[in-house]
């Protein structure tokens, strides 16, 4: 598992793919969250959870670029699930990865999964 460095590495990120995907992040606000990894506004507003900054990386491209195609695309519709899976492939996992990580939160923290043997050498 390869974590965020801190939040500024995480923001750069997020503008990163902004210019992929050809929106324009007015405001980024990386802060707790207790009930979601984010949320956007039409407005060019985007709230990540802090949370995601111990996540791996792959987990955060997934909200980054869910929240960066609301910006055009306002539901999870059939052109939404398409420009997932041309930006991040087998996008599923990533959200099933997330779920089950929410499931085991505790008290407004989550849980995060041990590495495994292989992740830490």
């Amino acid at each position: 598992m390869t974590a965020w460095r801190d939040k500024e590495e995480f923001k750069a990120r997020v503008l990163e793919w902004a210019a992929k995907l050809g929106v324009k992040v007015r405001a980024l606000y990386v802060r707790p969250m207790s009930r979601k990894w984010a949320s956007c506004s039409t407005a060019g507003t985007l709230s990540v959870n802090d949370e995601l900054l111990g996540l791996d990386r792959e987990l955060g491209d997934y909200v980054i670029v869910h929240e960066l195609l609301h910006f055009s695309v306002p539901n999870h519709g059939k052109l939404w699930k398409s420009l997932m899976r041309a930006h991040l492939g087998d996008y599923e996992k990533h959200e099933d990865e997330l779920e089950k990580i929410a499931h085991n939160r505790v008290k407004g923290s989550f849980k995060l999964p041990l590495p495994t043997p292989s992740a830490v050498a």
